[in-house]
């Protein structure tokens, strides 16, 4: 199963529907947002599929937790603990370097992240760590692709 990962869209509903339609091109199943989600047309926009999402630092908790539930999707506050097709996987911001911490302790095979608006992937022990960059208040916008049957990573610049 592919999942798309996106992060630090911040409204940004241009920059969002770009995302949308490479998510389209390469069949995700399902999507993970990282937060600094920004606003209702951001989460309308990722309607076709199943989308979990987390605040982010600039993230309203109580505003994103309404936009979420009545666009019908997943909302996990701060961190969300979830299981895909066989895999453990933790999404969050990255701003919380407790959360971080406290995801990096547990037996997750993937940690999605975001907030420093750099694309980054590596390995820590056993667990594959993805930040997919941002999409907006930056010089590259990029989203990430990952097969979780090989945990195989591919950043998609937009």
């Amino acid at each position: 199963m592919r999942v798309g990962v996106i992060s630090d869209t911040h409204g940004d509903i241009a920059s969002t529907c770009d995302a949308v339609r490479v998510f389209e091109s390469l069949a995700v199943a399902q999507v993970l947002h990282c937060g600094d989600v920004g606003g209702q047309g951001v989460v309308e926009a990722f309607s076709q599929w199943p989308t979990h999402f987390v605040a982010g630092n600039t993230d309203s908790l109580p505003e994103l937790r309404k936009l979420v539930a009545a666009a019908g999707q997943h909302f996990h506050e701060l961190l969300a603990r979830l299981e895909i097709d066989g895999r453990r996987i933790a999404v969050l911001h990255g701003d919380n370097a407790r959360l971080m911490r406290q995801a990096l302790d547990e037996d997750f095979d993937l940690i999605c992240c975001g907030h420093t608006h750099v694309n980054e992937v590596y390995w820590n022990g056993e667990t594959l760590v993805v930040n997919p960059g941002a999409i907006h208040r930056t010089l590259h916008p990029s989203v990430a692709l990952v097969e979780l049957t090989s945990l195989q990573v591919t950043s998609v610049p937009l």
